[in-house]
Order: structure tokens, then C-alpha cells, then sequence
């Protein structure tokens, strides 16, 4: 944060320098200096002045959200709550939390010690970092209450009131009470690995100015209190399985993917053409095994092995999801 509170007075003195320098130029005698100069340093004065308020609002965000206090919650821990956590927990959370392989790129499988650096694995580290917690009880959320845990989840908001920018963008705030609940009380059951790599979201002034600008999408807190859907072959649950099976985050919150952007230079396709030319039976295979009708496998970037980890039922809602109208 320091850094960035520098960067923002550093581009306050800059605003200043530029609009006292215009307003030299327009004062000056010669007609082509007036011009000239008042349109230069006018343009400069622009320029700073909008890094100034936008990096500031950025640095803000990411650095005083104003956050409600976490809520007062004890997990209990049942059996039900910690089978129903795993569950979620490896369908969402290990494809960026699981251990870092030799290429330093997450291997899909325990433990849960993050330290993968997403924003240099995916070519925007110019917005700082963002670095996968380590979720086990060796990492931070050992020392964090349960609700603390449940505020990061549902706001994006840290134990130090610091917004976890990536978190944030995530639709895990969508999840109900019940299934945040549940990812809680089986973090709470693992065993504890340390991680050497310094874990979290450190942006940087560029990576403030992009999010106050909303170039990284939607980092609005969900609501205080939320139920799911009712489970069953439903288009409403299978939104909701598409939320907790991280379906979402990469294809956009309607899955119609989304377009190229600076953030994300590839873009995500919509699956729903594709989905909706197949019979639920050829869905489930394609799902599970990797490979498209036409014998293409998906590409790299698909985690289709998570997703094949969802129950019979839960591939099934997501299947009438996709082939619904959004």
C-alpha cells in the first residue's frame, strides 16, 4: 500500500505541475506558445489528473472498503457439513489452491497450499500480484474465526479489512449460507502445510486505476444472508451448481463466456451452441471424459476434470441450465 500512496502523490504533483505550466503557456506572449502549450499541457493535465482519481479510487477499494464487521458464527462441524464442504471445496477451490507443481502451475490435487501466482501465470502481472492462499490450517485462515472466513468468502473482504481483489470477482458470494458454512467446517479438517511464497493480492497502481474502472468486472459483496435454490434438474439449480462448480468464473455470470479484454486477452467461449446440439446422455460423456463430440479433446484451459467430479444430478441441473434460455 505504500507504494501505491506514494504512486498517488507522485501523480497529485504531476496534476499540479501540468495545470501550473498551462496556465503559463496561455499567459505567455507569443500566440503559438498559447496554443500550442495551453493544449500540450492541457492535455498532460488531463491525463494526470484522471490517474490521480481513478488510482486513488482504486487504492481505496482495494485498501479501505469499509467493511461490516465479520458476523458472530461458530461452525459446527458435522459429518453432513464437512462431506458436503469436500465436495465443493474440490469443484471450486482446488483449481487454484491446490499444490504448485514444477511448472509452477497448480496440479489440480492436494494439498490445499496455493502459492500460485495467478496474475503472472496469466499474463497481466502488471497489476500486481495475486497469489493463491494457502487454505490448509498451516496458512493464514488458521488464525482467521469463522466468520472471518465467511465474510472473506461472501465479500472478498480479508481479516485486515483489506479487499482480496481476485476473491472479490469470484462468484463464491452467490453461495448460500449453508454451503459457505460447509467449506468452513472442512478447511477447518485438514492437515496443516506450510507455504514458503507470500500469499495474497498485492495490486499494483495500474492494477488500482484498472479495477476502480471496473476492467475486471464486478466486485460487488453478495448479500448478508442466502439460500439455495432447491436442489433437483432444475435451470435455477443448475445456475447454482454452475456458481459453486466455478462455471462462472470463467464463462461469464449468464455462462455466454466473455468477450477479450485487457484482463483476460483469450476470453472465455459460450458453450451454451454446443451444449445445446447434444442429448443430456452425450453431455455426460463429453463431461467426463474430455473429449468433444467431433473427437476434439477440450483445450488446456477447460478443467474438465473438476467439473467431472459433480454428482449425476448436478451435471444434470447444469445440463437444462445451459440448454435454457439465459
Amino acid at each position: 500500500m505504500t507504494t501505491n500512496l506514494f504512486t498517488s502523490l507522485l501523480f497529485i504533483a504531476l496534476t499540479a505541475v501540468a495545470a501550473w505550466l498551462t496556465w503559463k503557456a496561455i499567459k505567455a506572449r507569443k500566440t503559438w506558445v498559447k496554443i500550442v502549450g495551453g493544449i500540450v499541457g492541457g492535455l498532460f493535465t488531463l491525463i494526470f489528473a484522471t490517474l490521480t482519481i481513478t488510482g486513488g479510487m482504486g487504492v481505496r477499494a482495494a485498501y479501505f472498503p469499509g467493511a461490516d464487521p465479520a458476523p458472530d458464527i461458530t461452525v459446527t462441524g458435522t459429518p453432513e457439513q464437512i462431506a458436503r464442504g469436500e465436495y465443493i471445496v474440490n469443484l471450486s477451490c482446488i483449481g487454484c489452491h491446490s499444490a504448485v507443481g514444477a511448472d509452477g502451475n497448480p496440479t489440480g490435487e492436494h494439498p490445499l497450499s496455493g502459492g500460485w501466482n495467478i496474475a503472472q501465470a496469466e499474463g497481466f502481472g502488471f497489476v500486481g500480484d495475486m497469489v493463491a492462499e494457502n487454505l490448509t490450517p498451516g496458512g493464514k485462515l488458521a488464525n482467521y474465526s469463522d466468520g472471518e472466513i465467511f465474510r472473506l468468502l461472501r465479500t472478498g473482504i480479508n481479516q485486515e479489512g483489506d479487499l482480496a481483489a481476485f476473491m472479490a470477482l469470484m462468484p463464491y458470494r452467490e453461495l448460500s449460507d449453508a454451503d459457505t458454512e460447509a467449506i468452513i467446517a472442512y478447511l477447518r479438517t485438514l492437515d496443516p502445510v506450510t507455504q514458503s511464497a507470500e500469499t495474497g493480492d498485492r495490486l499494483s497502481y495500474i492494477g488500482g486505476v484498472m479495477f476502480a474502472l471496473g476492467m475486471f468486472g464486478d466486485a460487488s459483496p453478495g448479500p448478508a444472508s442466502i439460500t439455495a435454490p432447491p436442489e433437483g434438474v432444475s435451470a435455477e439449480y443448475g445456475k447454482y451448481v454452475a456458481t459453486f462448480a466455478d462455471c462462472r468464473g470463467c464463462h461469464g455470470p449468464d455462462v455466454t463466456g466473455v468477450a477479450p479484454s485487457t484482463a483476460d486477452p483469450a476470453g472465455t467461449p459460450n458453450p451454451r451452441p454446443l451444449v445445446s446440439e447434444l442429448s443430456q446422455d452425450e453431455f455426460f460423456t463429453m463431461m467426463r471424459s474430455g473429449i468433444k463430440p467431433d473427437g476434439q479433446a477440450f483445450p488446456e484451459t477447460m478443467p474438465w476434470e473438476i467439473a467431472a467430479g459433480l454428482t449425476d444430478n448436478d451435471l444434470a441441473a447444469l445440463y437444462t441450465y445451459l440448454i435454457a434460455t439465459p
